[in-house]
Formats: structure tokens, sequence, C-alpha cells
């Protein structure tokens, strides 16, 4: 027969042997959450290092050049649509053929090299970097836009996700050329 005081004893070890195993477990996740969430920012950070080399052998901008064009159409450097989720990334590929003959035309549409990637925020680095050196012609500027049509209720994570790819882009030391509504340059 056991006493009253031996069964809350028994009910405390066997509390504390049922509890061992999750108290463990919760250590160890959260142990290997904290390292994977120190690393992710180091990663990131190496990322934007090895991005920033790169995008460093392209020249600095020419202010004069990329100044005086008033339309994103006739923009030839790479620039950004910026959403909700994601950035939009517009690249106008070099033209491989060094003839004047024909430019523009219908054997060679200046259309046919532009090309439009999605890219995640925490990806721009990368696709930046992956960018061919002969497709930033005015040097390391890049324009900036706000996507047209977002609903009222969505136009503050834009703003937010702006700021981000502003900062991300001074992180690289590649100059950002905003671009507003009225198709001129901030």
């Amino acid at each position: 027969m056991q006493t009253p005081t031996g069964r809350s004893l028994l009910r405390i070890a066997l509390t504390s042997a049922l509890a061992l195993p999750l108290a463990l477990t919760g250590c160890s996740s959260s142990s290997s959450q904290a390292a994977s969430a120190t690393t992710l920012p180091q990663q990131q950070q190496e990322a934007l290092n090895a991005a920033r080399q790169q995008l460093d052998m392209i020249p600095p901008p020419s202010k004069t050049r990329y100044m005086a064009i008033s339309t994103l159409s006739s923009w030839e450097n790479p620039y950004l649509t910026v959403q909700g989720s994601m950035v939009t990334l517009h690249v106008l590929m070099a033209d491989g053929n060094t003839s004047s003959l024909g430019q523009g035309g219908m054997l060679r549409p200046v259309g046919a090299r532009r090309r439009n990637l999605d890219v995640r925020i925490n990806d721009l680095p990368t696709a930046l970097n992956a960018i061919p050196q002969n497709a930033w012609p005015y040097g390391r500027v890049i324009a900036v836009e706000e996507a047209h049509g977002v609903p009222v209720n969505a136009r503050p994570e834009v703003r937010r996700n702006v700021e981000t790819v502003l900062k991300t882009l001074g992180d690289l030391g590649v100059v950002a050329y905003e671009w507003n509504d009225t198709g001129r340059g901030l």
C-alpha cells in the first residue's frame, strides 16, 4: 500500500520522465534555429560582398547621360519595378552586332533584346551580379519605379519594398535613380 506522499513522489517522477524528452527536443530545435538564424544574415552578407566586388568592375555612372533620359522605354541600363512581393528586373541586353546597319529596325528590334525577370528582394544582389557588364551603358546606375495600378491598401507594402531595394542598391554601391509616376527621375 502506498502512502499519499509516495503517490505524489511517483507522480512527480513519472511527469518528469515524460516531460524530459519534450524539453530536450525543444532545446535542440531552438538551438538549431538560433544557429541557422545567425548564419542566414552572415550568408546574405557574404553574397552582398561578392556581388559588390563584381559590380565594382562596372564604371561609375555618367550623370550627364542618364539624366537626359525622359522615359523608361528609352532607358538602356537595367531598371527595377518594385511590387508587393517581388521586384521585376528589366534588362536591355547589348546588341551583338556592332554595325549600325538596320539597328532598331525590323531585323534587329530593341524589344527582342529586353529581358524581364521576377526576383525576390533577398535575391536582388545575385540577380544584379548576373547582368553582363555591357548591359550597363550609363555606368553603375539603375532606375527604380513603383509598380503601376497598385491597390490603395498595398501601397505601404510596396513603399517599404522600395526602401529595402534602395538600401540594398546603396549597400552594393549602385546609384539608384528613383523614377516617379510623372516619368521624371526624382
